[in-house]
């Protein structure tokens, strides 16, 4: 097995760790917000003095804590394994490890600059997490006569 193939392989194991560990995760909602329709899911630490999610009353829902946290190596990993660069031209796929990084090509940039930098990131082997649709003929693509 080369050290292409190795290094990956490791990186997908500790993603594939992430991922279980991050299903015996309990969702972290926001206090009371199964009771209140103008209250939203999203976390927000409970702060109250008698609150009984702040002083972990069993029965409530659990509070975020650095113990449900995942593996160290596994922070910024894509879901592929591979680290997240982003692009925003053709010189910055040279910055780029193909067997340990992936691009991400930036959403400012335009149909005629990310085809150029797909073509040349397919010769160079980098794999491109958000490629979009080719434009393979500029004339008459998505016309019907």
């Amino acid at each position: 097995m080369s050290a292409k193939s190795e290094s990956l392989e490791k990186l997908k194991d500790i993603v594939e760790l992430r991922e279980r560990i991050k299903r015996r995760k309990p969702d972290f909602v926001r206090q009371e917000s199964w009771r209140y329709a103008r209250v939203d899911e999203s976390w927000r630490r409970p702060k109250g003095i008698d609150s009984k999610m702040r002083k972990e009353v069993k029965g409530w829902p659990a509070k975020v804590k650095i113990g449900y946290g995942g593996p160290k190596a596994a922070k910024g990993l894509h879901p592929s394994a591979y680290r997240e660069v982003i692009v925003y031209n053709v010189d910055d796929l040279s910055k780029i490890k193909p067997e340990v990084e992936a691009a991400r090509i930036a959403h400012v940039v335009g149909a005629k600059k990310r085809t150029e930098i797909l073509r040349r990131a397919r010769e160079m082997g980098i794999h491109v997490l958000n490629p979009g649709v080719l434009m393979e003929e500029k004339n008459g693509s998505g016309k019907s006569s």
